[in-house]
């Protein structure tokens, strides 16, 4: 049982097809290796015959893929649900602790402090899916006094042009 080969399945074929096809766009692989790979993907009937296709690529093939415009796109829509999701989660919470508090008859509105919070959450998360979508946070992308004259840093000379 142990030694049993596992058949690929379509969808499998597919992704390592869009992987290399990835590659040929980024100029890794020549259109004619490209080809002969993918016609060696289409004809894969294992598993195992799959990973070696793309084993010279980049994190085996997986950068370019995830540089494709639809999986981006599909990250995209999956940090949308995600974020709706929480804003959902975060009003049913607050209808619950308003609920509460009317219930309780305290003066002061204590559901607040936890609202405040989660709220805060809500922006947060926001924050960081904008990041995500934009390659990192700002800090990160920015290349600020690196030797490369732009940036608060960098010389005056740098800057200006001047010698």
């Amino acid at each position: 049982m142990a030694g049993e080969r596992v058949r690929a399945s379509d969808k499998e074929r597919e992704q390592y097809a869009s992987m290399l096809r990835a590659g040929m766009t980024e100029g890794r692989l020549t259109l004619e290796e490209g080809e002969e790979r993918l016609a060696q993907v289409y004809a894969a009937k294992f598993r195992d015959e799959l990973p070696p296709l793309t084993a010279d690529l980049p994190e085996g093939g997986r950068r370019g893929l995830f540089e494709l415009p639809e999986t981006q796109a599909e990250f995209l829509r999956q940090g949308r649900r995600h974020l709706a999701r929480h804003g959902a989660f975060v009003a049913v919470v607050a209808v619950a602790l308003t609920g509460l508090w009317v219930l309780s008859g305290a003066h002061f509105f204590w559901p607040a402090i936890p609202l405040f919070f989660l709220v805060l959450s809500v922006f947060r998360h926001a924050r960081w899916r904008r990041w995500a979508a934009a390659g990192g946070p700002p800090w990160a992308r920015r290349n600020w006094g690196h030797g490369h004259g732009h940036g608060p840093w960098a010389a005056a000379s740098d800057r200006h042009g001047w010698s």
